[in-house]
């Protein structure tokens, strides 16, 4: 039997770019890094300079993402999709590892990535933007959100003894916290320090720092 002309042949294995992440230092894109290193996916990385709106290297950010904000994944057929939310829930659907089990976990995923998001996230940007001696409510803001979310992570993660993407998100926005010097509680602090030690984070901020 003879292949037929035009059919795929799936005995030949063929070679893609890797996908492309874009990142700036410092900023949430650390938390998709961190989640595709831990998933094992191939991909590269592209910094961002967001003040200039200019990648290293040359070209403009804003023909990626038109939104100029970072993480943005493009993929091999030069499709791009953006937000943390997306774009972790997508890794997650790819490493079932990296997301609690039954049939709610990939809903209770979403529920607790888009709770960092909306919740703490979101107002990171504002403390930032205002005025040091009206930045007192929203730090409180942010600090409240940290102290509801720590007593999930008694047995170690946010869905128990294995970690996830959200907790990749939950760390970045917790280690940025300890660096803007909230007083967020003690289980955080331990919880930072115990993901910042995991080979993949270590890794990504390696690699973000060069």
């Amino acid at each position: 039997m003879t292949r037929r002309e035009g059919a795929v042949d799936f005995t030949v294995k063929m070679e893609f770019d890797p996908m492309k992440l874009f990142f700036a230092p410092d900023f949430s894109s650390l938390a998709a890094h961190t989640a595709l290193l831990e998933a094992g996916l191939r991909f590269e990385i592209a910094r961002v300079d967001l003040e200039s709106g200019q990648l290293r290297g040359g070209g403009a950010y804003l023909d990626v993402n038109p939104k100029g904000q970072v993480p943005a994944l493009m993929f091999d057929d030069g499709q791009v999709l953006t937000e943390n939310v997306a774009i972790l829930a997508w890794i997650a659907d790819r490493a079932p590892h990296l997301a609690p089990s039954g049939d709610m976990g990939r809903y209770r995923l979403l529920e607790m990535l888009s709770f960092i998001a909306s919740e703490i996230h979101k107002r990171f940007p504002i403390y930032m933007s205002i005025p040091e001696d009206a930045r007192a409510p929203i730090a409180g803001e942010i600090v409240g959100w940290f102290s509801f979310v720590a007593p999930r992570l008694e047995r170690g993660y946010l869905f128990g003894e294995t970690f996830s993407v959200a907790d990749a998100y939950l760390f970045v926005m917790a280690r940025g916290a300890l660096q803007l010097g909230f007083p967020i509680d003690e289980p955080l602090r331990d919880y930072v320090a115990r993901i910042e030690a995991r080979p993949a984070v270590r890794t990504a901020l390696s690699r973000e720092a060069r």
